[in-house]
């Protein structure tokens, strides 16, 4: 029996932050938790890494209950993947009054199947300081399965944000949003299809870490800044 999609979003929420950069915002959610403190956020690959090449700081807010981290450089650990577009901040708690224990991941190698319904969540730049609940069902699986195609509408602010199944036992989480890629193929733009990125990357990051100083040493930088974000990314 499925969990109603309001308590879900309220399981949920209490995971999710708004990240700043000097470039721009999106949506982050926690995947670990570390005994020493030290927490790793998930997001999508576009909306930090500028802030990453850069080395410039980011603001990250916990909505629920206002509070915020500035983390500069060296307070932080960047780990992306930009071919999946996903990404992950490694850095120590604080006072974020994030739940001890992350919401649980979809397991390794496992996938949802066309026609399952998902919902997500995140700050539309329509309505930045509000979280905003989507839904939709997967339309197709690409890459494997590391990929869904979504029928459900994301926009500006939303990238990073969690993907979430209410079908089961408990809401697990089972992807990053990403884009949304518009249909644009009679000129005008039409609805398409959101795009989610699963969570594979998330299941490494963070738990084989002790403090932030082992994390910067694994730490990657690329040799060439970002590229601009492709067409229909949020």
């Amino acid at each position: 029996m499925s969990i109603e999609w309001s308590q879900a979003v309220d399981t949920v929420l209490p995971s999710v932050v708004r990240i700043h950069s000097p470039s721009g915002s999106g949506t982050g959610f926690l995947v670990s938790s570390a005994p020493t403190g030290l927490i790793a956020i998930a997001t999508a690959s576009h909306v930090i890494a500028d802030a990453h090449y850069w080395e410039q700081p980011l603001k990250i807010v916990h909505h629920l209950s206002g509070r915020t981290k500035f983390l500069r450089a060296n307070e932080r650990s960047i780990f992306l993947e930009e071919s999946d577009d996903t990404g992950a901040i490694v850095f120590d708690r604080g006072e974020l009054p994030l739940p001890a224990q992350p919401l649980e991941l979809a397991p390794e190698g496992k996938f949802l199947k066309v026609g399952k319904e998902i919902g997500w969540v995140g700050f539309p730049s329509v309505e930045p300081t509000q979280p905003c609940f989507f839904s939709g069902k997967i339309s197709a699986l690409r890459r494997g399965g590391k990929e869904y195609l979504v029928d459900g509408v994301a926009v500006n602010g939303v990238s990073g944000g969690p993907a979430f199944w209410n079908g089961g036992e408990q809401v697990m989480l089972i992807g990053v949003l990403s884009a949304y890629i518009p249909n644009r193929s009679t000129g005008a733009t039409l609805p398409g299809l959101s795009v989610v990125q699963n969570v594979e990357q998330f299941h490494l990051v963070a738990r084989a870490f002790s403090n932030i100083k082992e994390a910067k040493k694994t730490e990657v930088h690329s040799e060439q800044p970002p590229t601009a974000a492709p067409d229909g990314e949020t």
